[in-house]
């Protein structure tokens, strides 16, 4: 009995797993193709794990994504997104500042991640969270959807940044705001040098609104708001910026 009570759960498990997964995957439509835009000069990291070392306790108590909220406005009935959500860390914290009247979208490129924070987000009874399976150059959010996005601690692995930063413009309502967390330190190394992001968001027409200083070892929060739809550059017109950091 006690093997059968074992099958009958793994079975359970197997087909929640199928059913989470039926609800991961693209939210619109292709955007423009990574072979418009120029590819970045300067080394991508690569993606090593779904989640930040040190662990969400610690991060929890340096008041990480209570911090990132205020400093972004983030206010019931918006939507937000998560880009690069991984294990979900901010989408869970986001959910309940949205609140039923507003919606988390987390957007990642490995589905398993997104399998694995959908189950999480069950658990958890948080059903204001949606998730969007992306592309290294497109979020694949609809347009015109999003309050504001954040990208924290990823923005270094975003294999086609141009590309991405375009397509995820796309998806921003007019008087969002993306915020980009990540260390003053070469991408190689799982860090953007400060003036190496605000070049490669000016490139795509992005404006810088300020940029803060988090708590403890969390690195900097660079708060940005998209290009405007009549002002937007055309692919053909970004240039790639140079990596002066990194290549000293």
């Amino acid at each position: 009995m006690r093997v059968l009570a074992g099958a009958i759960t793994l079975v359970v498990a197997l087909v929640a797993t199928a059913a989470i997964a039926t609800d991961i995957g693209y939210l619109a439509p292709p955007g423009v193709p990574a072979t418009e835009f120029p590819s970045p000069r300067r080394p991508v990291a690569p993606v090593v794990s779904s989640s930040r070392s040190p662990g969400e306790q610690h991060r929890d108590s340096l008041n990480e994504a209570s911090e990132i909220a205020g400093l972004l406005d983030i206010k019931p009935g918006m939507t937000v997104g998560d880009i690069g959500a991984g294990s979900g860390y901010h989408t869970v914290r986001l959910s309940p500042l949205v609140g039923l009247t507003g919606s988390v979208i987390a957007e990642d490129v490995t589905p398993a991640y997104l399998v694995e924070l959908a189950g999480r987000t069950e658990r958890l009874g948080l059903p204001n969270v949606k998730f969007a399976l992306g592309e290294p150059h497109d979020p694949r959010l609809p347009a015109a959807s999003l309050d504001a996005a954040i990208l924290v601690h990823m923005y270094h692995e975003i294999a086609q940044p141009y590309a991405f930063l375009y397509n995820l413009a796309i998806a921003l309502k007019r008087g969002a705001r993306v915020g980009i967390v990540d260390l003053e330190r070469p991408t190689s190394e799982h860090g953007t040098p400060i003036e190496l992001l605000r070049c490669e968001l000016s490139a795509v027409g992005y404006r810088e609104i300020g940029t803060h200083q988090l708590a403890g070892d969390g690195g900097y929060l660079a708060v940005f708001s998209p290009p405007e739809e009549e002002s937007r550059k055309s692919p053909g017109q970004i240039v790639a910026c140079e990596d002066r950091a990194g290549s000293r």
